[in-house]
């Protein structure tokens, strides 16, 4: 026994291949989450993390949504800066573009304009301008921005403006067996053109807006579908992305992550079950490394601020400023 008042050492009562393993599981979960800080919301993150191993591997499905969530949405989302340079270029060819209503309010950042011509309006305005192009080229105009791209608000390459922690929960869940989905307003394709480049998630397992294509062929006879400026089903916020979840995916997911009303319905069909599952809100909340700004749905007023609301349903709030060590991606 040590003499009254030495420290214990653990080691020395440990054979060495007992030594080693305690070594290696202290190590492992010293490197899980390693951007987040010690407290509530990590803990609650391993505790699910724990509970999970009950589920049946099929079962272990997440749903996150994309902008705000996985990566920074504001002073404007990523995918409003991509058609903004598309609709400079197409003003180069035609400058009469500038006069159309819903290019004028853009272009002018007239925000009562564009309220008053609507957002849906102005999205349809702006598919316009890949009208008739084929997935292929769509996708490697988005790939294209994304890799000349510098964030307009921060002054970082827009491939490190994804959350550091949120890759980091990403690979722990993967680790688990979880497939992963990103459920997101954004449009269906666009996220497609990166989602496996950024977050290592699969063009099949995005669930977004999405845009209707058209049959035809090319002027040798190959048959391709070609994008319209048509919507399918409206935007994909709200109680939509879980009809969507469940007609495109056919899972419920057990964990989701979102940050606005629009992820509302998706968060709470997470914690629905019988079994564990887990709602996760970001709040932006730190304004010296990203923003400070309560998030809200695109196409629809909320009813209470999203933070008010998971406080009320016993959501776990991420808070960007107490919770994470670093916030952007060091893999950008």
């Amino acid at each position: 026994m040590p003499e009254h008042g030495a420290p214990l050492d653990v080691g020395a009562m440990l054979s060495p291949a007992m030594w080693l393993k305690s070594q290696e599981a202290w190590m492992v979960r010293a490197e899980t989450l390693p951007s987040w800080r010690p407290g509530p919301t990590r803990q609650a993150l391993l505790s699910f993390l724990e509970a999970a191993e009950s589920v049946p591997i099929g079962e272990r499905v997440a749903c996150f949504d994309n902008d705000g969530t996985l990566w920074c949405e504001r002073p404007r989302y990523i995918q409003l800066d991509f058609f903004l340079d598309a609709l400079g270029g197409a003003i180069d060819g035609d400058p009469a573009l500038r006069n159309r209503p819903e290019f004028a309010a853009l272009l002018a950042e007239d925000q009562a304009a564009i309220a008053e011509i609507g957002l849906e309006r102005i999205g349809l305005a702006l598919a316009g301008l890949f009208e008739g192009v084929p997935p292929h080229t769509f996708c490697d105009r988005v790939r294209e921005f994304m890799d000349r791209t510098v964030h307009s608000g921060l002054g970082l390459p827009l491939r490190s403006v994804v959350y550091q922690p949120m890759l980091e929960l990403l690979d722990e869940l993967r680790l688990r067996h979880f497939a992963i989905t990103i459920v997101t307003g954004g449009g269906t394709e666009f996220v497609r053109a990166i989602s496996d480049d950024l977050y290592g998630v699969s063009p099949e397992a995005v669930v977004g807006t999405l845009i209707e294509y058209e049959f035809g062929r090319t002027a040798g006879g190959v048959p391709w579908p070609r994008r319209t400026s048509r919507i399918v089903g409206g935007a994909n916020e709200g109680p939509a992305k879980v009809i969507n979840i469940q007609t495109q995916l056919g899972r419920r997911p057990i964990l989701a992550g979102g940050n606005s009303g629009g992820d509302r319905e998706m968060l709470e069909w997470a914690c629905g079950g019988d079994g564990p599952g887990l709602a996760l809100l970001i709040d932006h909340d730190d304004e010296h490394r990203e923003f400070r700004y309560t998030s809200t749905p695109g196409t629809f007023e909320d009813s209470e601020p999203i933070t008010d609301t998971a406080a009320r349903l016993g959501w776990t709030t991420v808070s960007m400023a107490n919770d994470w060590d670093v916030v952007f991606s060091e893999r950008g």
